[in-house]
């Protein structure tokens, strides 16, 4: 249990270094159930794998859209949706070092377990289109609702922009060793991943 909450915490805490209009915080203990023995390293500050999750994170909400939308009441992707998503997958192939979660969000009409619930099939239809796009299923973590808790808007009406999911790094890939991210090491393997990744956003 000790193990889980340290990951909650320096998760949470890379979340929450990014820009705040991506409502990415990770608040849900259930999303790091499944994480990798390696993930448990970053809790350690083992040769500055924490700062190359954080630059990952930093540059894929720079260069790629995290966030879409949806329809009141509903999961399903509009044409706008799945541009984006598009868009995320490549960049995401092109940077095979990490993973990702994808949050699901709603606004506040309805009862709270509703949205729960609707905010995990919005986080659901997201992670199904990524892999429809090539993206490994074991880099995608779609187990993370936040509901109604973090609008962008803070209305009680209907309000497209809380109704949304919201793409971001969460960890190392699976069969990554976090300690071989260690000072020139890392930041070689990020400059290598730069030229790719930036190619791919402009698609």
């Amino acid at each position: 249990m000790k193990t889980i909450n340290k990951i909650v915490v320096i998760s949470a805490a890379l979340a929450l270094s990014g820009c705040i209009e991506t409502a990415g915080t990770l608040t849900n203990q259930n999303s790091f159930a499944a994480a990798t023995e390696q993930n448990t390293l970053v809790q350690t500050g083992q040769g500055g794998s924490l700062a190359y999750l954080e630059n990952m994170s930093a540059r894929f909400r720079a260069e790629v859209p995290t966030m879409v939308n949806f329809d009141f009441n509903s999961a399903v992707l509009d044409g706008e949706a799945k541009r984006i998503l598009r868009l995320q997958a490549e960049w995401i192939k092109a940077t095979p070092s990490v993973m990702f979660n994808v949050y699901g969000h709603t606004d506040k009409v309805g009862g709270n377990n509703f949205n729960q619930r609707l905010g995990l099939r919005r986080a659901h239809a997201a992670v199904n289109y990524l892999i429809s796009q090539g993206v490994p299923r074991n880099r995608l973590q779609a187990d993370s609702s936040l509901g109604e808790t973090q609008p962008l808007v803070n209305t009680e009406g209907r309000e497209r922009l809380n109704r949304r999911t919201v793409t971001d790094v969460v960890g190392f890939a699976p069969g990554v060793n976090a300690a071989d991210f260690d000072g020139k090491r890392a930041d070689a393997i990020y400059q290598a991943y730069v030229g790719p990744a930036a190619g791919a956003a402009q698609n």
